[in-house]
């Protein structure tokens, strides 16, 4: 089945994805492109819990994800699962450091029924096996755990997984388990983490272990990288389920040296005029330090940046001293507290109005109040000094009016005429 997206991206083939079932799992980004199967005729194929190897398909036998196939072995045949096909399977040998003079087997076919059920008979075998030979081992004292049994699909071999120490001497063993199995025996010794993936689990992180989902190689973990993170030296807590320090704890270790670096040395002590401070704790990703002013105790902590802690390093180097430890720090305005419930209040919208509109309201509130002859609003003094002006307004405009009017009447009063051609002086009579 494929599914296409139309969205000018390609698409998204769910050949790609493994069974989930499987450990170290990879998805072939590669799956959905035309030729892939073509460009190399190596396959990985997949066995029990961990172990993969890599065949070359001389058969030209078309495979997919999934198919269970028949492998070259020694002696027989085995079964197992293919993986992987077409050009990723050549990074994936890359990544498992297998050197190109090794002779590398042949895919004889896919899995016929009879062959299915030489498999499944010799699975069922495997956990009785397992339980026999570790009993075997208790009785021949030797030192040693035999964690699992994984027998070849033709039944014709058997690998016995084991976990020792020291060196172990077991070709006692070897002699004994093949006279009770009547199969070939091989040995192989594994470590704590590699048991681990074999078998599975879900992490304190909640997922699923890194060991059992895409790590092959494993780098030894020290206590050193929990220092660098300031981890508490926890047995409890460090340890994973391989009874190992955990593998997760060398991730980030590189980030915190290199913010580490940014830090005074914890030796250091740092003296002003109120006392000498000494290192408490520091976190480092945020370069923030705090100091104390006893060695032992947590007394009047103070918590400065890594600059300001060399700042005031540099000037003890001088002979200065500074007034105190902190930076100056500048008052912070309080706040008005914010009423979370008033979102919910339906006048809310009243109350946050503008000064402007509040006093158009009120005025407009007063002149109503002197339309009906009601008392307007602010009584006592300021309501006596709204009044007066509002008077001397009003006698203003009657005294600006009178002095219009007298204007008026000024110009429309009839001018004297002393034109001779109208036979001399004429004179009005004036009115008195």
């Amino acid at each position: 089945m494929e599914y296409k997206l139309y969205n000018g991206s390609g698409g998204l083939c769910c050949k790609g994805c493994s069974r989930q079932d499987n450990k170290l799992n990879t998805y072939d980004w590669l799956a959905n492109i035309p030729g892939n199967a073509e460009e190399s005729d190596m396959v990985e194929v997949q066995f029990k819990n961990t172990r993969k190897g890599y065949y070359r398909n001389s058969n030209k036998i078309p495979l997919e994800k999934g198919d269970v196939v028949a492998v070259e072995a020694s002696p027989g045949h085995d079964v197992g699962v293919v993986t992987l096909t077409g050009r990723l399977v050549l990074l994936q040998m890359r990544k498992a450091h297998l050197k190109p003079e090794v002779e590398i087997r042949r895919i004889y076919r896919k899995a016929k029924p009879i062959d299915m059920e030489k498999f499944t008979e010799a699975k069922a075998r495997e956990h009785h096996t397992m339980i026999r030979a570790r009993q075997m081992a208790l009785n021949l004292n030797m030192n040693m755990k035999i964690g699992d049994v994984e027998y070849q699909g033709d039944g014709n071999k058997a690998i016995f997984y084991y976990i020792a120490d020291e060196r172990v001497d077991f070709r006692q063993l070897i002699k004994v388990l093949a006279e009770a199995f009547m199969v070939r025996i091989e040995m192989k010794q594994i470590g704590a983490r590699q048991e681990a993936g074999r078998i599975g689990g879900i992490g304190p992180c909640g997922r699923e272990l890194c060991c059992a989902t895409w790590m092959t190689s494993f780098v030894s973990v020290s206590t050193s990288a929990a220092r660098y993170q300031d981890i508490s030296l926890n047995p409890q807590k460090l340890a994973g389920q391989c009874a190992k320090l955990k593998c997760c704890l060398n991730y980030e270790v590189d980030c915190y040296v290199e913010a580490q670096k940014r830090l005074p040395s914890r030796e250091i002590e740092l003296e002003t005029k109120d006392g000498t401070f000494y290192f408490f704790k520091a976190d480092i990703l945020s370069n923030r330090i705090t100091y104390s002013t006893d060695k032992s105790f947590a007394v009047n902590l103070v918590t400065i940046s890594g600059k300001r802690a060399f700042e005031i390093i540099g000037m003890n180097r001088k002979g200065l001293k500074p007034d105190s430890l902190s930076e100056e720090t500048v008052k912070s305005v309080s706040e008005k507290p914010i009423d979370l419930l008033e979102q919910e209040s339906l006048t809310r919208f009243d109350r946050r109005r503008g000064n402007k509109d509040a006093g158009k309201d009120d005025n407009n509130r007063n002149r109503r109040k002197k339309k009906k002859g009601g008392r307007p609003q602010g009584e006592g003094q300021q309501g006596q000094q709204n009044q007066q002006s509002q008077q001397n307004q009003q006698s203003h405009q009657q005294s600006r009016q009178r002095q219009d009017n007298r204007l008026r009447h000024k110009k429309d009063r009839p001018q004297r005429n002393d034109n001779p051609g109208n036979g001399g002086a004429r004179r009005e009579k004036q009115g008195g």
